[in-house]
């Protein structure tokens, strides 16, 4: 053997060693590495069972429960890694407390569960035992001759009622201050005349009008009254300018409007009853109401009115036109002892005004407002709204400040919307082509509560922010008493905001018919220098035609409260004595006629009736007013606050 092929041969052993001997290293390795493995059961050699062909069970977290050595956890690919015992044992702890937080969630689900179950199980008891105070509910198409239909009268000679229907008459006048056993035989939905004047008819409006939201606040309202008024909305409007109606109950108490009203309504797509959590009065549940309407525009109804054909067009048609245009329907009459629907022609529509007792008053159009809009059927501009039924859009209504939060219950608020709509650049209008029926009671069914004059504190509130000097006219008549009114100072500053005009661009442009006090030249109480007894009698339009009378002198002004006007009227706002002949002299409408309604005060202190040539006399036992021949004694004396008649505002 040569030495080249020596070293040639020892180069391959070299080779080879090389080779084989890392491969038996990592044999080894591998085979005593998994030495805790072998030796269980069947599998006792030392053959690892990657060589006998066994598959082993997949990758598992280690379980430590029951082992209190320290563990060594092996990772994939062989190499041990320790783990802190601690750590491990916080982890477990974490999924304890994780495991238990879902057991006790579970646990508490399931108890909502069961008591919303029991909820809902009391609930439907409760409604069942309501139910049984559901009046009967009519059919949806009414016999066209039964009571009431097409707006006639029902009437009810209650005296020949049977006792225990004579209870149910008697109490739903207590109740409602209207005839509800009548209503109660009238169809929800009842036929009513096509009212409009016939050029209303003919009328066509935008195609694109914007939708509204109907707001109907109730309070203790009978239930055929209430849901004709529902009814009239649905049956009498078009279905894609109703978006829906909300029923704002302020605070019922009547079993018939809980659980009932909820079952019925629930029948109608449009129609949903929000409530308030304690009595709130009109203004409030009307704020609530606006909160939750979504159409373009909100239309305020009262809960005892009925919607006739064709009245929803023309008000959104207005407002399409001009944002800013707050508009009214014209009020018919719902006669509240029979329900008979009472109507007039476009030429007869009367106006709102208002007199210095800031009470609402109805006028006739003033002859330059109907030259002014050329024909009968054409929007009437009035100075001030009734304020119970009315459209306005959502955006102005928000951009004009909503209702005076400030104000309780009712009262007010009217006079209050009409004076800021027309000086901050809206205009308030009558619309003749719309009629909405309206059942006007001559007393208030509720009870609110005492010691407080909530209409005189609202008034107070108008008048601070809105009529400037002239709010002196109102306070003179109570004597300056103005009492607690509240907080006015964010309405003023939201007069300031609009950039409103004064109270006297008002009158000048809006109402200038209007009878201001500091043209009269005498006012005040009219006192007796015989008797201290004044001349004493309400001069509104529901006293018109009865006697004046005599009453103690009390210095609190309100129904002894007169004006002697440039013409001879001896007058409080609209209501001027009349005397014609007799003994009497009675209230009546002032006309500007002079005539029956021409008085002198003159410098003898006698009250000198211009047209009978008589002096007003008190009687002897100073109780009664009468007309006699002047003859300048005491009982024909009167003392009367004389002044000029310049014009001047009282300070």
């Amino acid at each position: 053997m040569t030495m080249a092929s020596f070293f040639r041969r020892r180069r391959g052993l070299l080779i080879k060693a090389v080779i084989i001997i890392p491969v038996l290293w990592f044999l080894a390795v591998m085979v005593f590495s998994r030495g805790p493995q072998f030796g269980s059961g069947e599998d006792s050699g030392f053959m690892p069972s990657l060589f006998r062909g066994n598959k082993e069970p997949p990758l598992q977290p280690p379980n430590f429960a029951n082992n209190n050595n320290n563990p060594v956890v092996h990772a994939v690919g062989g190499k041990d890694r320790e783990v802190d015992v601690k750590e491990k044992r916080q982890i477990e702890d974490d999924d304890e407390v994780l495991r238990r937080k879902a057991e006790e969630e579970e646990r508490e689900r399931l108890r909502k569960q069961e008591e919303e179950k029991k909820r809902l199980e009391e609930e439907r008891r409760k409604k069942e035992e309501a139910l049984k105070f559901e009046p009967e509910q009519k059919k949806d198409v009414p016999d066209p001759n039964g009571p009431g239909e097409s707006g006639k009268a029902v009437v009810i000679d209650k005296d020949k009622l049977a006792p225990d229907e004579r209870k149910k008459f008697d109490d739903g006048w207590q109740k409602n201050a209207y005839n509800q056993y009548a209503s109660d035989m009238i169809s929800l939905h009842r036929s009513l005349p096509d009212v409009r004047d016939t050029e209303c008819r003919d009328l066509k409006y935008r195609e694109n009008l914007p939708d509204t939201s109907v707001v109907v606040c109730f309070h203790n309202e009978a239930w055929s009254v209430l849901l004709r008024t529902v009814h009239s909305i649905l049956d009498r409007s078009p279905p894609h300018l109703l978006k829906e109606i909300i029923m704002v109950d302020d605070f019922s108490d009547m079993d018939h409007l809980k659980a009932p009203l909820e079952e019925y309504v629930i029948k109608l797509k449009k129609v949903r009853v929000v409530r308030t959590k304690q009595r709130e009065g009109l203004i409030r549940a009307r704020l609530l109401g606006f909160s939750a309407a979504t159409a373009q525009v909100v239309t305020f109804l009262d809960s005892h009115c009925e919607c006739t054909e064709g009245w929803l067009e023309p008000l959104l048609d207005r407002i399409a036109e001009n944002k800013s245009n707050v508009v009214c329907p014209v009020i018919d009459v719902i006669e509240d002892e029979t329900l008979k629907y009472q109507y007039g022609s476009a030429k007869a529509t009367s106006i709102g005004g208002f007199d210095w007792n800031l009470q609402f008053t109805w006028h006739g159009i003033p002859e330059y407002e109907r030259k002014r809009r050329g024909n009968d059927v054409a929007p009437i501009r009035s100075p001030t709204m009734a304020g119970g039924l009315f459209a306005i859009s959502r955006e102005y209504f928000e951009e004009l400040g909503t209702y005076d939060p400030g104000m309780d219950i009712w009262g007010g608020e009217n006079l209050e919307l009409s004076f800021r709509v027309w000086m901050c650049g809206g205009v308030l209008e009558i619309i003749p082509c719309s009629h909405v029926g309206h059942i006007f009671r001559k007393r208030s069914p509720y009870k609110w509560r005492t010691g407080v004059n909530v209409v005189k504190k609202n008034s107070i509130r108008l008048a601070e922010v809105w009529m400037d000097e002239y709010r002196n006219y109102y306070y003179e008549r109570f004597n300056n008493d103005l009492g607690d009114y509240g907080d006015v100072s964010e309405r003023k500053a939201l007069r300031q905001r609009l950039h409103c005009k004064d109270f006297r661009w008002y009158i000048k442009n809006v109402y200038p018919d209007l009878f201001v006090p500091g043209e009269a030249i005498a006012s005040g109480e009219i006192r007796s220098k015989a008797k201290p007894m004044c001349i004493d009698s309400p001069a509104d339009h529901h006293n018109y035609h009865k006697p004046v009378n005599m009453w103690p002198c009390h210095g609190q002004g309100g129904n002894q409260y007169w004006m002697l006007s440039k013409s001879g009227e001896i007058r409080r706002d609209d209501g001027c004595l009349d005397y014609s002949g007799g003994n009497d002299v009675i209230i009546y409408p002032c006309h500007g006629q002079k005539g029956n309604q021409e008085w002198s005060y003159r410098e003898d202190n006698t009250l000198y009736h211009v047209n009978t040539q008589k002096c007003a006399e008190v009687s002897v036992d100073g109780k009664t007013l009468t007309m006699k021949q002047c003859t300048g004694i005491d009982r024909q004396l009167w003392q009367w606050k004389r002044k000029s008649p310049s014009g001047a505002i009282p300070a």
